[in-house]
């Protein structure tokens, strides 16, 4: 069961490179490390946890600067 875990965390982490936006890869891929930090904590793996959250932190760190999302820079160029 809990390997099964880690393969979904796998699987939503790669599907996340299929995203044609960068806000929409960044959900998939802040997902994917929740998923990841589960696992980590399941299986006792400190290493695993503190690595996807901060993989989360980072993700959700650049989505909330403007400057770092190309959307919100497209949208104000053409807004």
């Amino acid at each position: 069961m809990i390997e099964y875990l880690g393969w979904t965390a796998t699987a939503v982490f790669v599907g996340s490179y299929f995203c044609a936006r960068p806000s929409v890869l960044k959900r998939v891929q802040m997902v994917g490390a929740l998923i990841w930090v589960a696992y980590g904590l399941l299986i006792r793996a400190s290493p695993v946890v503190a690595a996807n959250l901060l993989v989360f932190g980072a993700a959700a760190w650049t989505m909330g600067r403007p400057d770092w999302n190309a959307e919100s820079s497209r949208m104000r160029k053409n807004g």
